[in-house]
């Protein structure tokens, strides 16, 4: 438990330090998730870092069960007018170890999927720990999607990581980085050519 939230901590850290410098048209870039800028991923990370397990059950509650709606109100409640305060928010609860009632390794998918929502269409790389992101990839790859996992898009597919150890599933390969494996069964566009393998067509529409 104590080693996920370290490495959540510091890739928090990691993402404010590649934020401070963006100007103000950046902050209006679109993200990789759909209808969701820079700015309102980041709002959903102040969101999610403050979120309770006896809070996030209200929540829900309140929004009819229906998970787009919560993450609506979570990004509008945190979204500042000027997008340099909620960083300043960001790094208000950087260390907090509070979360939804979910399986702890969703904070490590949180951080490693919404870091490059934000980083790729900023052009920002960044390093992640690769044993840490196929821990995220496997609990995606057992996950269905209604439940934010991959576990629907990765079915017939066997997965092999080329940059740590990870090769499970039966079917078509698809090989790629961790990070990338991770992007695409959470339903994230990735780049070109950046997973091949006869099942990369099956997966992301692309060769």
């Amino acid at each position: 438990m104590n080693e996920i939230w370290a490495i959540v901590h510091k890739e928090r850290d990691a993402l404010i330090q590649d934020l401070k410098a963006l100007n103000t048209q950046q902050w209006t870039t679109p993200s990789l998730g759909p209808g969701w800028d820079i700015h309102a991923v980041l709002a959903h990370r102040v969101y999610d870092a403050k979120t309770t397990r006896i809070g996030f059950v209200s929540r829900m509650i309140a929004a009819g069960f229906d998970f787009d709606r919560i993450n609506a109100a979570g990004i509008a409640r945190e979204r500042s007018t000027d997008p340099t305060q909620t960083l300043a928010n960001f790094q208000g609860v950087r260390s907090r170890t509070t979360s939804a009632p979910a399986p702890l390794v969703t904070r490590l998918v949180e951080v490693f999927a919404h870091g490059e929502d934000i980083r790729r269409p900023l052009g920002i790389d960044h390093e992640y720990p690769v044993a840490e992101v196929a821990i995220a990839l496997r609990y995606q790859a057992k996950t269905s999607v209604k439940l934010g996992g991959g576990k629907e898009r990765l079915e017939g597919l066997r997965i092999i990581a080329t940059d740590t150890v990870f090769d499970e599933g039966v079917g078509k390969e698809v090989r790629g980085t961790a990070i990338a494996l991770l992007l695409a069964a959470s339903g994230r566009p990735v780049h070109t050519g950046e997973l091949i393998g006869p099942g990369a067509l099956s997966l992301t529409g692309t060769n």
